[in-house]
């Protein structure tokens, strides 16, 4: 039997992470060719340090001579990219950072997988396994400490960003324990906050004193007690920050993208990657399903697992595990789902909708638990499937 009453922690990272700097270009320069090119496909990777990012990996387009037109957008994208963000410091600001576009033609070998499937149907871009995972625990159906941990952040960035506090800066990191009785999260036994700043005459309890009204704004009513313990930059001065403090890469956030360790995860990085890569296209639709499987009654948690081979179409295998929660059996749930969603990689691009530039705004806070958008961003998120599971069980 599970344990009913514990303490799980999960921890977020902000848009100025050096990481989600990363995640932000690749996913941005995936949009742009996306929008001229709605197949294209892409892995774009981005490196950055002091004064320095470095943007590579293949496009493949239907008209590769179009490849060196598109190419002249990438400079301008990744400055782009950076100044919204916020990043106007001497060792790493939009206008001066030095920026080099390694980007490249997409090798037929790995084309092949998906253009010349075993089963004459579109196939999968690589081999893999992916996870969704969906609890009721939150209203977004998601687990609570990563959902919240977010949150702290993007508040915080709001409040950076429209001048409310000015003394923010963009790189921060976000760690919440939340303590569980009976299986549901009740409180905060500790919160973890660094957050980047302007001054170094500014201290932890200076930046406590900033930040404790947004974190008690965003958090439930009740949760933070007298024995919740606070450690807000707790080694102290963190001027220097971002790229120029620590380098970042492309996909080393993947929990921080996902569930924040509450559930499995495939080891697939997202940003940067088109959605024939089923890394990330088959990691949105498990979300869907496990999310869909909730939000019907079918159970009050979820986790599906899919796997892919390269070249073939069809998944090899799916996996349902309710957790001792569901109202209906497990493999009656998989055959529902089989039944159900097209889960080739062609029909989870149609029937979720990703071949739109919708990338960029995955790329910090999170790929789930956001709520779906008009233009089809986060179309992961509905919950549009629930009364055909229901029928199909």
């Amino acid at each position: 039997m599970s344990r009913k009453s514990y303490v799980f922690t999960s921890e977020s990272v902000s848009e100025g992470h050096p990481d989600k700097v990363c995640d932000r270009i690749s996913d941005a320069v995936l949009d742009a060719l996306i929008a001229q090119e709605p197949e294209a496909r892409v892995a774009a990777e981005t490196f950055a340090t002091t004064n320095r990012v470095v943007i590579g990996g293949e496009v493949g387009l239907s008209d590769q001579n179009k490849l060196h037109e598109y190419m002249d957008q990438i400079d301008s994208i990744a400055r782009a990219c950076i100044k919204d963000i916020g990043y106007e410091q001497e060792k790493f600001h939009h206008e001066t950072v030095e920026v080099t576009n390694l980007l490249h033609e997409q090798s037929a070998h790995i084309a092949q997988g998906v253009d010349s499937a075993t089963d004459k149907e579109e196939g999968a871009g690589d081999q893999g396994i992916m996870f969704g995972y969906a609890t009721d625990e939150t209203a977004e159906l998601m687990p609570a400490p990563v959902h919240y941990a977010h949150a702290i952040l993007r508040r915080l960035a709001e409040v950076r960003k429209d001048g409310t506090e000015p003394t923010l800066r963009p790189d921060a990191k976000s760690q919440l324990s939340v303590r569980y009785e009976d299986g549901k999260p009740v409180g905060v036994s500790s919160i973890v906050l660094s957050t980047q700043h302007a001054d170094e005459t500014q201290t932890s309890a200076d930046i406590r004193d900033i930040v404790e009204p947004y974190i008690r704004e965003v958090l439930p009513e009740g949760w933070i007690s007298a024995d919740t313990e606070w450690w807000v930059n707790p080694t102290g001065t963190f001027v220097i920050g971002g790229p120029d403090g620590d380098a970042g890469l492309t996909g080393r956030k993947i929990i921080v993208d996902t569930y924040g360790g509450a559930a499995p995860h495939g080891g697939g990085a997202f940003s940067g990657k088109d959605p024939t890569k089923v890394d990330r296209s088959a990691a949105y639709a498990a979300r869907y399903l496990a999310k869909n499987v909730v939000a019907a009654g079918m159970a009050s948690k979820c986790t599906i697992q899919l796997s892919y081979a390269i070249g073939v179409s069809k998944p090899l295998s799916i996996y349902c595990d309710t957790f001792g929660t569901g109202e209906v059996d497990a493999e009656a749930i998989e055959r529902a789902i089989a039944e159900v969603m097209d889960l080739t990689p062609r029909g989870i691009r149609s029937h979720l909708e990703l071949n739109k530039p919708i990338y960029q705004r995955t790329a910090a806070y999170g790929h789930f638990g956001r709520a779906p958008e008009a233009d089809g961003g986060f179309s992961w998120e509905r919950t549009d499937l629930a009364a055909a599971l229901k029928a199909a069980v």
